[in-house]
């Protein structure tokens, strides 16, 4: 009797060891999940597990559905889970472009710049995820948590319920890593890059993600881009277009031609310009117009109308805001219950304020700007 029982002991023990062994860094990630001061929509991880971006770039992973089976073969190593986007898609499948307003401005302190940025969709819960890889640097980023199986209807409340949330590694939509080097994303209207050289293709949001891990300035950020072929998910019917700035007040936005090949162009910061500015429109020169225009942004978001709205009030402050009038700035543009065609209301899901040299978050979730929530590097 007491050598079975050691035999069984002995046994569980193995078992134990051997899922701390093989899934050791998941479990620990998924221990850190909290909300942020009970806020049931919004939570904060930080993420423990290794993840190898090497490897997500050899397999040539650029659609939001292979994404999600490449993060369930790194979760699940043979165990048969599944996650699924649970964005909102009209009747003909496609989903309502979200709407971004994202800036650069110095800070009004003296310390370096801010960078600001309202991500505007539908309401879904938020994800602030802060990583320290082995091999990069460490980071902050925000994930619309929708992309990765969640909604207000489902939350990650019990462990189980957690293991989808080991996507946002591979998912921000912006963020701030130790370098100071932010980068956010905007929507464009039916404009969903599909570069097609010899080299690997990466997806919508591992593009970002390969920023904050790997680089430091912009120009850094700009040749990292000139290694891979950047590929927007063709299902989602829309495209996207990127700001990244560094530490130094260096700032970029990064534009994909729809009628050359979907070839790079990049907009720079100008030297004698006090911030930089950017909506859902094109800002290429080939493209850019003052008046709204379907074909290169959306109208229907009011993003000249936006564009215009902020960089008066940038302007009006000679492109040096407090953290507060970066908020205000945002305030400004932020939507609050605007109908879609299909019925679906969007509103501002959060406004950041990201501190460059102090490497700090300022959120504020939902349109509630009475509250802001504070995270740190």
């Amino acid at each position: 009797m007491k050598k079975a029982l050691l035999w069984i002991v002995g046994i569980l023990a193995a078992l134990i060891l051997a899922v701390a062994c093989i899934w050791g860094g998941e479990i620990r990630t998924l221990g850190t999940i909290e909300s942020v001061d009970g806020n049931p929509y919004l939570y904060q991880m930080e993420y423990k597990a290794a993840y190898d971006l090497d490897d997500v770039i050899s397999k040539d992973v650029d659609t939001n559905a292979e994404l999600l089976d490449y993060v369930v073969g790194r979760i699940g190593k043979g165990l048969p889970l599944k996650i699924k986007s649970a964005q909102v898609a009209d009747e003909k499948g496609e989903l309502a472009t979200f709407n971004c307003t994202s800036f650069q401005a110095a800070d009004a302190d003296g310390n370096g710049f801010l960078f600001g940025r309202n991500y505007d969709y539908f309401k879904n819960p938020t994800m602030v995820t802060v990583s320290r890889p082995k091999k990069g640097y460490a980071s902050i980023a925000v994930s619309d948590m929708s992309h990765f199986g969640y909604s207000l209807e489902k939350l990650p409340e019990s462990f189980l319920t957690r293991l989808s949330c080991l996507a946002s590694i591979y998912a921000p939509v912006d963020g701030m890593n130790e370098k100071g080097l932010c980068t956010s994303i905007m929507a464009l209207p039916k404009q969903a890059a599909q570069q097609d050289t010899e080299k690997h293709n990466v997806g919508t949001t591992i593009i970002m993600r390969l920023w904050l891990d790997r680089c430091a300035t912009v120009q850094e950020a700009l040749d990292l881009l000139e290694t891979v072929d950047v590929c927007h998910d063709a299902v989602v019917g829309s495209g996207y277009h990127y700001m990244v700035a560094d530490a130094a007040g260096d700032c970029a936005v990064v534009e994909f031609d729809k009628d050359n090949g979907w070839k790079t162009m990049i907009v720079r910061k100008g030297e004698a310009d006090k911030y930089f500015l950017v909506t859902n429109h094109l800002l290429s020169e080939k493209y850019y117009t003052t008046e709204p225009d379907p074909a290169v942004g959306n109208p229907h978001s009011k993003s000249w109308w936006r564009y215009e709205t902020a960089g008066a009030y940038l302007s009006a402050h000679e492109g040096t805001l407090t953290k507060e009038e970066a908020q205000e700035c945002l305030a400004l543009v932020h939507w609050k219950d605007l109908l879609w065609d299909n019925g679906t209301v969007e509103d501002t899901q959060f406004s950041n304020v990201y501190d460059q040299s102090a490497l700090t978050l300022d959120l504020r979730n939902w349109n509630a700007y009475g509250e802001t929530k504070h995270f740190s590097l």
